[in-house]
């Protein structure tokens, strides 16, 4: 059926309805019009005629002769009544064909008669009674209502005022005794305040569920729920997954840090710890392997250091028996400086609790490092390379080692270190290493259960068959710390991490949130750059200042324009030996040189503290190292300042990066500039690797 056929159809059925309904309607109209002229017939046929009335009326007078003054009869006179009712009910054998009207009064009497008779009169209520009747008014029928059951009320046959048989004569029955109850006429103050109290402890339960729970800050460690510690978490940007992962630390005091390396952090003046030092030193002390994914200059030296040092107390102290087998604990860092740095900060501990820390890295003498191996120490930092040589030397075993750490991992395996981390990595006993299995997750509590059922391996200092600890075997403790999860380090992880707990603090590849970002086009070539840079270094800011650069020709280049200008400055690349190395950093630590112009060497694990003022002259060949670059101001905590030189053409590769990086960063702002640049509106070319 086609659309048109429908809508016809449909409109016919409309038609057809509409024409039902007039005509039920006119049927309806015509029924009450005929109802009506039957009413006004039976109405007109019930009204008696006048000679009717005339006719009843002599009648009456017959049968109540009456006169003004005539004689009576025999049997005494009796006056006819005042008002005669013509109900219907005297003489009805006479009229019983002829009702009476309620709208026809009665006629008056005739003239022959010697009496007049009063009219007889019906009431409003007679009346429409005789309508309802007669005229089919349809009347309205109260809806009757069906009691209940507790609305029956009992009705007494006897009146209890009356009725009352008590006698009050007697003596004992007039000891009216006052009763408190309620329908007895009592008050209810008792009842009323103790049930006001009970709507008390209600309504304070309730606030207590619905009311808004008080923050983590406001409670103590055992009040603490897991909302609580959800809360917590988000506050401080830290994510783990991974298991059975403890809660973080609050503060120093409710750790269960040993009391010796408590009285330590106080003496180094660490007031809170830093969001990866919050989770990462719980699982530290679960003695569980880690990955640790953190942004620059967020404390993760600190953050492995002490679960290490935790771990080392409990082991035999270094002595003559045992300091052949190597040491307790390896650190592995890519750099030199950064090496430098760990053994610095880890010294810091050592040097209170009696332990030795020595660093094996490259540019140094081998056969000094080997006579401070030779004399034992619990913690060896090393870098890949000249760790590799000191154990094909014999200089150095790894014997007895039982923790590992692997510091910006990311970054050795870029600088072409994989094979040789797995080298070392396979050079560790495995005796101690964890089952990959449930036990991974809770390293201690296997630890313990085996201790007390008489499992573990025993002995005196060596840890050849297992790491035996106080009379216990103690399993092996490998972290892994990066800034960014390259597929090669997740290889790494997958190899010798077993069920290791995840902590990520922040944004990946983000900057640190202290840090004032700013990007500036600058035109005209290598000079104006210089001018521009000239300018920057003079508007006062506090040194030290650190200028990065792509190049070492570019480096000494900067240093030399620097130093005609009269700023004195110092240079670190890779071309550098490490006594200068060194000397350059430690002149810009002290301040002799307060400017530091340096490749990306100095990119990553160098910590100079206070630095107010980051210059990136060039971008460089990767973008993750300009996260790093400006890393090494606004560090704990501080405000720092990173200024970016860029050239049209040149760096446009970069620029939608930079403008999304500095669109997150919470203390900058993107340039219109930038904003509205055309190479700035979608990613750019395949990012080139750091050929350094």
């Amino acid at each position: 059926m086609s659309k048109k056929q429908r809508e016809e159809q449909a409109k016919k059925a409309k038609d057809d309805e509409e024409r039902q309904s007039r005509l039920r309607k006119e049927k309806r109209e015509e029924e009450d019009k005929a109802r009506l002229r039957r009413a006004r017939e039976s109405e007109e046929e019930m009204r008696p005629p006048r000679q009717h009335i005339q006719e009843h009326q002599h009648h009456h007078h017959r049968h109540y002769p009456t006169s003004a003054g005539g004689p009576s009869s025999s049997r005494g006179a009796q006056p006819p009544p005042s008002v005669p009712r013509h109900d219907g009910h005297h003489h009805r054998h006479h009229h019983t064909h002829h009702p009476i009207a309620a709208s026809q009064p009665l006629s008056a009497p005739s003239s022959s008669s010697s009496t007049a008779i009063p009219t007889p009169t019906l009431t409003e209520a007679e009346q429409e009674l005789i309508r309802s009747k007669y005229l089919g008014i349809a009347q309205k029928h109260e809806k009757r209502t069906r009691r209940q059951l507790n609305d029956k009320k009992t009705m007494f046959g006897h009146d209890n005022e009356v009725e009352d048989t008590t006698d009050l004569s007697n003596p004992v029955l007039r000891q009216i005794v006052p009763v408190r109850g309620l329908r007895a006429g009592g008050t209810q103050e008792g009842e009323s305040s103790a049930a006001e109290s009970g709507i008390r402890r209600t309504n304070s339960k309730l606030l207590q569920t619905f009311s808004t729970p008080a923050h983590w800050s406001s409670k103590s460690l055992a009040q603490m729920q897991e909302r609580d510690w959800r809360i917590f978490r988000e506050d401080f940007g830290i994510a783990a997954r991974g298991g059975h992962i403890p809660h973080p630390l609050r503060s120093w005091a409710e750790s269960s840090i040993p009391a010796s390396i408590l009285e330590c952090i106080e003496q180094i003046g660490y007031k809170e710890p830093s969001p990866i030092q919050r989770q990462a030193i719980p699982i530290g002390l679960k003695e569980r392997d880690l990955i640790g994914i953190a942004e620059t200059g967020s404390g993760k030296t600190a953050s492995f250091v002490i679960p290490m040092l935790s771990y080392i107390t409990r082991l035999p102290r270094m002595d003559e028996s045992n300091k052949h087998l190597g040491p307790y604990a390896l650190i592995l860092a890519p750099t030199r400086e950064l090496a430098q740095q760990i053994q610095v900060e880890t010294q810091r501990f050592t040097s209170y609790l009696g332990f030795n820390c020595i660093s094996i890295v490259g540019g140094r003498d081998m056969n000094e490092q080997a006579l401070e191996a030779a004399k034992g120490a619990e913690i060896v930092i090393a870098t890949p390379g000249r760790l590799k040589d000191c154990i094909d030397r014999h200089v150095v075993v790894l014997g007895q080692c039982a923790y590992v750490v692997m510091d910006e991992a990311d970054r050795m395996v870029n600088l072409g270190f994989e094979e040789v981390l797995n080298y070392i990595l396979d050079s560790l006993p495995v005796s101690n290493e964890k089952p990959d299995s449930a036990v991974a997750e809770r390293p201690t509590i296997a630890e313990k259960e085996e201790e007390e059922e008489g499992h573990n391996g025993g002995g005196g200092g060596a840890l050849g068959v297992g790491v035996a600890g106080e009379g216990g075997k103690r399993y092996r403790v490998t972290m892994l710390y990066s800034a960014t999860m390259p597929a090669s380090v997740e290889r790494m992880a997958r190899k010798y991490l077993r069920r290791p707990a995840t902590i990520t603090i922040g944004d990946l590849n983000a900057a640190v949130g202290t840090v004032v970002q700013s990007v500036e086009f600058v035109t005209g070539g290598e000079d104006k750059k210089k001018q521009r840079l000239l300018s920057i270094l003079g508007a006062g800011f506090e040194p030290p200042v650190i200028v990065f650069s792509t190049t070492r020709q570019s480096v000494d280049m900067l240093s030399r324009e620097l130093s005609r200008a009269g700023y004195p400055c110092a240079t670190l690349h890779a071309g550098k030996s490490q006594e200068q190395r060194e000397e350059a950093l430690a002149s810009l630590r002290s301040g002799h040189a307060p400017i530091l112009v340096a490749t990306d060497l100095a990119g990553r694990g160098i910590d100079v503290p206070d630095v107010s003022l980051v210059v990136n002259f060039s971008m460089p060949t990767a973008f993750e190292a300009y996260i790093h670059r400006i890393g090494r101001t606004g560090r704990a905590g501080k405000r720092g300042h990173a200024v970016t030189l860029l050239e049209n053409g040149v760096d446009d590769e970069w620029l939608y990066d930079l403008k999304m990086e500095l669109g997150r960063s919470p203390v900058s702002t993107v340039p219109r500039e930038l904003e509205r640049h055309p190479a700035a509106q979608a990613r750019g070319g395949k990012r080139r690797r750091d050929d350094e």
